[in-house]
């Protein structure tokens, strides 16, 4: 068996020397930019410097986060940084941005690693990446123990794989939800945990009234049974999330999973004690509900909407729990006093004595002062963490703690330290840091030409990937309707429904040269077979052009066979020109411009001359975000709203076979722009009908597409949408 590695997390400097002082082998971390945990501490420059020489010596690996996209305004920046890591040395840059792969090639020190965020489930997505330089992938979340063994067996690429800590409702690298909400990226680093709030469903058409619940707020993973098989499986890395939590919190899972990594190569007896201890320790890590995921493939209590306190062990997601983390102490009932001296009585959920069962049996000990606690509105407007200062047992009716104002009877408290946790670990930092005064330096990118691609031309003479408006739709039935005003050519999902009736039906209102397949963003190893298949069967029933959505799509189309025309979608996030350059490498002729991008960006990113090579999306429901489910989807209600928040958003959630995906009520539109666009040398342009939905249905109804296609047409705006970040761009702090 080849030697693991524990990587831990490090998001300040205790947390570092929790890592290092309970036996992670390697941490990752974050400086003060281009990072997905930009809310977390991060470190300063020189302590970076001083923490790398610290660790190298001994004998420790460093990896650092660079795993945000960036904007073309930024490159000169994103360069800065990278020629400086380059000089000191780091293990390994942790990346999502494919342009960053581009630019790290003019500091050929710097060892690549594919962040999560990159969505690569399958060998053909580890093998494209490989070929430009990355030598390690950390694989989308979702992957049973199956599909990871079938992945390994066709790459050589390393592999790592999240084994502990929080986990994302959505597939990995595929969540708009907090961007659209207020320009807040999760892409950027700066996800708001919107899945996460607590939400209320349409009132049931039985008459039932709306229900609330945590519906999207999925359990804490949790594979610590599960180090043995994926160490037989070849994982090479077992990482833990964890970069905004406490130094108690990385301490505690990192010695938990150290002693099972070390007992992999001893008896039975060695491994079943170790797990057991592991087990132990992990019941104080004061996180969420734990899950397995995906790991045995689907468990049984994905779909279940079932009363709080109801909820099958394996769910995944639970209404009843909120989405903090910590052990819960109870419901505050009676407040007395103000300021300093506010004392909040507080019992736990069921009426038995909070100071008896505060922990319902995951915790065994008392509440002290200096224990730490989560208070939380009981409409989730608000949470809040807070010391205690007070603490008084009231005999068998619970405790009596200081609360802060803002909280009231009826609002939740969870206990999330103890005093008794917190320790004082070996700094691994040096006190003094004179000595490490490297920072990035003032220097400008190279300059990237970005070249036109080779745009092929029919018989006719005419470019096989014409110029005008594209329609895309979530199914065959829809193009009936997209007829009756004729767009230019129309864009269909692939999935097993759509492809038996695109190779089927000859009678289709579109010619297969007109309909241009869009593959799935999320392309697991078991998918493999089928968009093989699929792939050649398409092209030579006559389809040109294909949109790609993952790296592993282009090798379904080599070039010693394929002549079809490939299009980078937008889930291939190319929001500056080194990212567009590296999608004309992979054999990309054209781009579609991801949602969240904004036209500044987009016309410094594509220069005029090859702006007829994008495609701009003018109209679509912006899909926040997709969850992995089983062929029934997720919940059975089909609306949902933001329980009581500033804007009350509406959200619809259509279930498909495999995945649930949650749109807005508004559609995001821009089609009133599209003269201005068109002044620019943009030529191509989406009307995305399909929801966002790859796997479900979401019918086109007639009188909208007329309506829509009217306002393209007289360039008027539509009513009732949301332009999403087009104007504003990404949220950015103050200076």
């Amino acid at each position: 068996m080849t030697m693991v590695e524990l990587l831990a997390p490090a998001g300040s400097p205790e947390a570092l020397d929790a890592a290092i002082a309970c036996g992670a082998d390697a941490v990752y971390l974050g400086l003060k930019s281009f990072n997905a945990r930009m809310r977390s501490a991060n470190f300063a420059y020189s302590q970076f410097e001083g923490a790398l020489r610290s660790l190298h010596r001994m004998g420790r690996r460093v990896y650092v986060t660079v795993n945000t996209v960036f904007e073309q305004r930024e490159a000169d920046r994103v360069y800065q940084l990278l020629k400086y890591l380059a000089a000191l040395g780091p293990d390994g840059i942790i990346v999502q941005d494919f342009g960053i792969l581009v630019m790290a090639k003019e500091f050929p020190g710097l060892k690549i690693h594919a962040s999560t965020q990159m969505n690569i489930a399958s060998a053909r997505g580890a093998n494209a990446l490989s070929k430009h330089g990355i030598s390690r992938v950390v694989l989308a979340r979702e992957l049973s123990i199956e599909e990871i063994k079938a992945v390994k067996q066709s790459t050589n690429t390393e592999l790592e794989v999240f084994v502990h800590g929080a986990l994302c409702a959505s597939l990995s690298g595929l969540c708009l939800f907090s961007s659209y909400l207020g320009g807040k990226s999760a892409n950027r680093g700066m996800c708001t945990q919107a899945c996460r709030r607590l939400y209320q469903t349409e009132a049931g058409q039985d008459g039932s009234a709306p229900k609330t619940g945590y519906y999207f707020s999925p359990c804490d993973l949790s594979l610590i049974g599960r180090i043995g098989e994926l160490a037989e499986a070849g994982v090479r890395s077992f990482k833990i999330e964890g970069r905004m939590k406490s130094a108690e919190y990385v301490g505690t899972v990192v010695s938990a999973y150290r002693q099972v990594i070390d007992s992999l190569g001893g008896g039975e007896n060695e491994r079943r004690h170790a797990l057991e201890n592991a087990r132990d320790i992990l019941r104080n890590d004061f996180a969420r509900p734990k899950t397995e995921y995906f790991f045995s493939g689907f468990p049984s209590g994905k779909t279940a909407e079932t009363a709080p306190g109801a909820e099958t062990a394996d769910a995944i997601f639970r209404p009843g729990q909120n989405g903090g983390t910590g052990i819960s102490l109870g419901i505050i009932v009676t407040v007395k006093g103000a300021g300093p001296d506010r004392r909040a009585l507080v019992k736990t959920a069921g009426g038995a004595s909070a100071g008896a069962n505060f922990a319902s049996g995951n915790f065994a000990g008392k509440l002290s002062p200096g224990d730490s606690v989560r208070l939380h509105r009981a409409d989730d407007s608000r949470r809040l963490a807070h010391k205690l200062t007070f603490v008084e047992a009231a005999g068998r009716n619970g405790y009596h703690i200081s609360i802060p104002e803002g909280f009231d009877p009826g609002d939740s408290v969870y206990l999330i330290q103890t005093k008794a946790m917190t320790r004082r670990y070996p700094p691994v930092i040096p006190r003094d840091l004179g000595a490490f005064r490297r920072q990035p330096g003032r220097e400008r990118a190279p300059q990237l030409p970005l070249e036109t691609a080779k745009q092929g031309r029919t018989k006719q003479g005419k470019p096989e990937i014409p110029e005008g408006i594209f329609a895309a739709v979530a199914s065959i039935e829809d193009l009936y309707i997209v007829q009756s005003i004729r767009p230019a050519g129309v864009i269909v999902p692939v999935n097993r429904k759509t492809l038996r009736a695109l190779m089927e039906n000859n009678a289709l209102p579109f010619k297969p040269c007109d309909i241009i397949p869009a593959l799935d963003p999320y392309f697991p190893q078991e998918e493999e077979p089928f968009l093989a298949e699929a792939a050649e069967a398409l092209e030579e029933r006559g389809c040109r052009a294909f949109i790609l959505n993952n790296p592993g799509h282009f090798s379904l189309f080599p070039k010693n066979k394929s002549r079809a025309k490939l299009i980078a979608g937008p889930w291939l996030y190319t929001f500056n020109s080194w990212a567009a350059a590296f999608t004309h490498a992979l054999g990309a002729a054209a781009i579609v411009t991801p949602l969240e991008n904004n036209r500044q960006n987009l016309e410094k990113t594509i220069p005029a001359p090859q702006r007829r090579e994008i495609f701009v999306t003018l109209f679509a429901w912006p899909p926040l975000f997709r969850i992995k489910t089983g062929p029934g989807g997720l919940h059975s209600f089909k609306e949902f709203s933001g329980n009581g928040s500033s804007r009350n958003e509406i959200f619809s959630l259509l279930n498909g076979d495999g995945s649930s995906v949650v749109i807005p009520s508004e559609p995001f539109s821009i089609i009133d722009k599209r003269p201005f666009l068109e002044a620019a040398s943009f030529r191509r342009f989406i009307l995305d009908f399909s929801g966002g939905t790859f796997k479900g249905s979401f019918p086109l109804k007639k009188k909208l597409y007329k309506e829509v296609m009217k306002a393209v047409e007289e360039g008027q705006p539509l009513q009732g949408v949301s332009r999403f970040n087009w104007k504003d761009g990404f949220f950015q702090e103050k200076e």
